[in-house]
């Protein structure tokens, strides 16, 4: 394992990504998967196990991630039956691989995993829940702590890790992030975010201002004009 993945995965094999809708859960979950797939010799697995119908899901993107060697895992829906794709529990127990689950936001999306706690408890596996000070209802611990304490009870886990997801859109600068860091700082007074997420173009301004590991992230999700100007 390189040393860049192991300041984002710290000796867990096992990653699941919580939040509340619209946090970033997703392209946090594809950016972290993309990069151990290329640094990590073991098989990287990802789970799609979003069930709240977003506006996008990271299906969407399944052929690009199986070019790059990722092992992508999703049950198609009925209507609004809830479904799991087979084999998590056996992906979750192999030890030559790395397990990546990007949950639904919100307590009806973390339900879903809940039938796998007993996998999930052990040590091996972090539990991300990412914040985004920006978003309206991230502005209080407050606000925080009970959507944290409904998703992660639905999910049937305790230990959560805090990761840093302060953006504002495609249009986010360096500044942006380092403000919305102090943002998530003032929230949780002595604690320090697992890792830090920012726009790959940034991570450099980012890094020099920062002490926490930095994620490039790639944005999936541009709206329509910007992903005709990147055609």
């Amino acid at each position: 394992m390189s040393n860049t993945c192991d300041k984002f995965l710290k000796g867990a094999k096992n990653l699941v990504f919580l939040g509340e809708t619209g946090s970033g859960k997703t392209e946090i979950a594809i950016n972290l998967a993309r990069l151990i797939a290329r640094e990590d010799a073991r098989k990287v697995h990802f789970f799609d196990m979003d069930q709240t119908k977003p506006l996008f899901r990271a299906r969407d993107c399944a052929g690009e991630m199986e070019a790059e060697g990722i092992v992508f895992h999703f049950q198609s829906q009925y209507l609004d039956a809830p479904t799991v794709a087979p084999g998590v529990a056996e992906a979750l127990l192999d030890e030559g691989s790395v397990v990546l689950m990007d949950v639904g936001g919100g307590a009806h999306g973390s339900h879903m995993i809940g039938q796998f706690s007993h996998i999930l408890g052990r040590e091996g596996t972090r539990v991300l829940y990412i914040v985004n000070p920006y978003r309206p209802w991230s502005r209080s611990l407050e606000e925080i702590g009970r959507t944290a304490q409904r998703v992660a009870g639905a999910a049937r886990l305790t230990r959560l890790h805090l990761v840093a997801n302060p953006n504002l859109g495609p249009e986010t600068d360096a500044g942006d992030v380092v403000e919305g860091l102090e943002r998530f700082r003032a929230l949780f007074p002595g604690q320090t975010p697992e890792f830090v997420c920012a726009l790959e173009e940034l991570c450099a301004a980012v890094e020099e201002s920062v002490e926490e590991p930095v994620l490039p992230v790639r944005l999936n999700t541009l709206p329509e004009w910007m992903a005709v100007q990147e055609s």
